[in-house]
């Protein structure tokens, strides 16, 4: 053969080279073994995982802590739906990852073949976009085309299906090449008229409030928008996916509003008189009931996605584009433009900030029986706030947004929108291959650490210093809440009698366990665990009927508050 004709797993490796890939996350399979043998000749990296649901994650939590794509390998058949769960996670909160799964050779779909599955019928819902290679004439380009989606754009999941004749087939390698797709356009620029517009209602402003998301944060945008917070004194409160977006420690900051939101943060939505909504979606953990959402302010939303703008609430001034773009621009006309001739006094607002900040803050009784957010507090001031932080669902998610504050983007990793237990574990081995010299650490639930608990294996086998902090409180702990607060405190099927011991579970996959029953161990356990040169599992045995506060009941509006 010539020497740019090449066979599809060839192909494959080419163009995961030519676009930076250096690491991948996988599970072999027969419809993939040709991909693995070809992997072999490669120097990229490859991690063994033990279920194909933890390659996506992992791949997910890659992408997040590096802003890079992020990549897997699956098998056919069940090896393709064991992914769907990390898809759909990527999906919701747009992260950017491809997905290769392996196929029955072409002229066997449709036949019930040995382990086939229409795997792109199933993630049709949950991907940006995805392909069934038919030709392999069209795979380079597919290919490319894939990695290109995943990263332009509002971001999010490709997946390609490659059967297992394409793998085999020869076809001329073409090499890198402009990607041109007639009908997928992102607009980047935004309109320069309509941010004018913004720059004169900041200005005019005496209420004024922004609200960051994940936008901000996939965008590159947080440097310009923390200018923009502090250039014009203006308080900020961020999403969960925005967190790290604007630094957690800085006086404007007011921490994250909606269901488990603080109370200022909440109180600062409701009676702003401008939001700038930058990189959100108007999520239903946010806004609460939306006739009461922000009532008195004039809304400015800025999103890439131009079906993300009035989809949830309805704005004065939608913008669409690119979140960084759009934030310098703004930047630059408000230092261009002159103010009003007598600049509206703001010192009302700023004193009702610091009276909501001084009578409602996040708080918690630490006596007798160790109270998570007192370990995440304590393991917050013990790493100075610089850890890597992934979370599992649940209330040890929410205790780690409120407790643990985020000074920089892409340090807070989480799944947001689809709410995944198990996802912490195999995302905290992803931003660890990202971030090798970085102190990674997974808080986590007694229950959701039990859904992907097998990717201990793929953490110890790759020397992976990941560190784990389990609240146990014995409990599926958010349900229990809900059972608590509103079904009359009927623990139906929530109470977790049989756990296993983890820290002779750490011992038997070959990690370090640690376990504080006392709050006069908390502190030795943290640091002994954090100082600890490999994977370890830190379990805290917590006050067993700790609730997550404040709290906003389902259908009510933010400001109606559950405080304790």
């Amino acid at each position: 053969m010539s020497a740019k004709e090449l066979t599809g797993t060839q192909i494959l490796m080419k163009v995961l080279k030519e676009e930076g890939v250096d690491t991948i996350f996988g599970y072999p399979g027969g419809a993939v073994i040709d991909i693995y043998d070809e992997l072999a000749n490669t120097d990229i990296k490859h991690l063994l995982v033990r279920h194909e649901q933890g390659a996506v994650h992992a791949a997910d939590g890659f992408a997040r802590a590096s802003g890079r794509t992020g990549v897997c390998f699956a098998t056919s058949g069940p090896g393709a739906t064991n992914t769907v769960t990390g898809i759909a996670t990527a999906y919701l909160d747009s992260i950017p990852i491809v997905i290769i799964t392996g196929q029955v050779p072409t002229q066997l779909i449709g036949n019930d073949a040995f382990q086939e599955v229409d795997i792109v019928g199933i993630t049709r819902p949950c991907t940006k976009h995805n392909y069934l290679v038919k030709d392999i004439n069209s795979l380079e380009r597919i290919l490319r085309e894939a990695f290109f989606l995943a990263r332009t754009g509002r971001p999010g999941p490709i997946l390609v299906d490659i059967p297992k004749n394409i793998q085999t087939m020869k076809a001329t390698f073409n090499g890198p090449q402009e990607i041109v797709l007639k009908t997928y356009k992102p607009t980047y620029k935004p309109n320069v008229k309509q941010l004018s517009k913004v720059a004169g209602l900041i200005k005019n402003a005496k209420r004024p409030l922004i609200f960051s998301g994940g936008g901000a944060v996939l965008s590159g945008g947080s440097e310009a928008l923390t200018k923009l917070a502090k250039t014009m004194n203006i308080p900020v409160t961020s999403t969960l996916m925005g967190l790290g977006g604007f630094p957690g420690t800085d006086d404007l900051w007011l921490g994250m509003p909606g269901m488990h939101g603080t109370f200022r943060a909440n109180m600062a939505i409701s009676q702003c008189d401008l939001m700038l909504a930058i990189g959100v979606r108007f999520d239903d953990r946010v806004t609460g009931r939306t006739d009461d959402f922000a009532p008195n302010a004039t809304i400015v939303q800025i999103d890439i996605d131009p079906t993300s703008i009035h989809k949830n609430i309805e704005v004065a001034v939608p913008i669409v584009g690119d979140c960084k773009i759009a934030v310098e621009k703004l930047n630059e006309l408000l230092a261009k433009e002159e103010g009003p001739e007598e600049a509206p006094d703001r010192s009302e607002w700023a004193n009702k900030i610091k009276t909501w900040k001084e009578t409602c803050p996040l708080a918690y009784d630490q006596k007798d029986i160790i109270k998570p957010q007192y370990v995440v507090d304590t393991f917050f001031k013990m790493t100075k706030g610089e850890a890597i932080v992934t979370t599992e669902v649940g209330q040890n998610q929410m205790w780690a947004a409120q407790y643990y504050h985020f000074n920089r983007p892409n340090q807070f990793i989480t799944s947001g929108g689809l709410g995944t237990m198990g996802f912490g574990l195999p995302a905290a081995i992803g931003a660890q291959m990202a971030c090798p010299d970085a102190l990674v650490v997974d808080v986590a639930g007694d229950g959701s650490i039990q859904m992907n608990i097998q990717e201990m294996a793929t953490a110890v086998q790759y020397n992976l210093p990941i560190k784990i902090i389990i609240l146990n409180n014995r409990y599926l702990g958010m349900v229990r809440q809900w059972q608590d607060l509103f079904f009359d405190k009927r623990y139906s099927s929530t109470t977790l009698d049989h756990n296993p011991d983890f820290v002779k579970l750490a011992e038997a996959f070959g990690a370090k366990g640690l376990r504080a029953t006392k709050p006069e161990e908390v502190e030795s356990v943290l640091k002994e665990g954090l100082e600890y040169k490999g994977t370890v599992i830190m379990e805290f045995v917590v006050d067993r009927e700790e609730n997550v506060y404040p709290m906003v009941p389902a259908g009510k509006a933010i400001t109606d508050m559950l405080l304790v």
